[in-house]
């Protein structure tokens, strides 16, 4: 069974080079033709707890061409999507539609969504009719040092549910394709489950994200120096208590530990730079929209006030 790799972002590398190093059949498309080259050049390069070892995982860009490029029609093959919500265009699922099918025929298993956020799941749906979507969540850490250099920064779960029937095909077939998805994964270092609670999991990875990101990119602070400054602790407080009651209104669990969660995720992340944050001192869009903006979204549905949200929306939105 053959992965694909789309991003050459943290956690797209990262799997590309634990699967590579495990044996694997993977495929990593990168979305420049700058870093394919290097890494094909000198490889992608491992930092984690056994050392450094560099990997050679096939490498291709994501470029006009892969329209055409797969001829071999494999069913077995599983994509995986690691880019962020902002890359999900026209352009990508252009791109995801060569991936996926060949003369019409389903050359894919499914696609792993590792986006955070809400909306990409329906936009994908849209946009690849007929193509089995999975949403995940991981709580494994990965940190890009530099375009062919990842360090694995924490060991974590990876959950998957089918979000999306839109094209399943036949039941046995699915249920074999996803049984060897999860051995091929758990081989490579990454504990991976079946979830049958998976929205709630989407709710809790928000609940996180909307509290660490736009405040790490508001103050210009790592994860760890979020908390540190009661101004700021209080900031995150307030943040955290609306954006709670809000996702717990549209379906979240309550889970009277999420708060102490927030604060584990500040210090075991201490000296990580938030994407939101590498984002907004790089220039480049963030995933504002689908994180505090979703959650000002599910509260306007409800009948609900969320103007913290609101706020940090416009001020991360200001950067772009």
């Amino acid at each position: 069974m053959r992965m694909e790799i789309i991003g050459g972002g943290a956690l797209g590398l990262l799997l590309a080079a634990k699967l590579a190093a495990s044996g694997a059949d993977v495929k990593l498309w990168t979305r420049t033709e700058r870093q394919c080259r290097l890494i094909e050049a000198k490889g992608l390069t491992l930092l984690d707890e056994s050392g450094e070892t560099v990997q050679r995982p096939a490498v291709q860009w994501l470029g006009p061409e892969v329209a055409c490029d797969r001829a071999d029609g494999r069913g077995d093959s599983w994509v995986v999507l690691a880019v962020k919500q902002s890359a999900i265009g026209e352009e990508l699922i252009s791109r995801l539609r060569g991936l996926a099918m060949v003369s019409g025929q389903g050359a894919i298993a499914g696609i792993v969504c590792l986006q955070n956020g809400l909306g990409h799941l329906e936009k994908l749906a849209e946009g690849l009719p007929g193509v089995p979507l999975y949403a995940s969540v991981t709580t494994s850490g990965a940190k890009r040092e530099d375009e062919r250099t990842v360090r694995h920064t924490g060991s974590g779960g990876l959950w998957i549910a089918q979000k999306a029937e839109n094209g399943a095909g036949d039941g046995e077939i699915s249920e074999k394709a996803q049984k060897m998805l999860l051995e091929t994964l758990r081989k490579a270092g990454f504990e991976t489950f079946l979830s049958n609670d998976m929205e709630d999991r989407i709710f809790q990875k928000l609940l996180i994200n909307a509290v660490i990101n736009p405040l790490t990119a508001l103050f210009d602070c790592l994860n760890g120096e979020l908390p540190n400054d009661r101004r700021r602790y209080a900031l995150m407080e307030a943040l955290y208590q609306e954006t709670y009651g809000i996702l717990t209104a549209a379906g979240m669990k309550p889970n009277s530990g999420s708060w102490d969660g927030i604060l584990e995720v500040c210090r075991r992340t201490a000296c990580n730079v938030s994407s939101m944050l590498a984002d907004v001192r790089a220039a480049r869009p963030t995933e504002i929209e689908a994180i505090n903006g979703a959650v000002s979204r599910l509260a306007r549905e409800r009948g609900m006030r969320s103007p913290l949200n609101d706020a940090v929306t416009t001020m991360i939105q200001a950067y772009n």
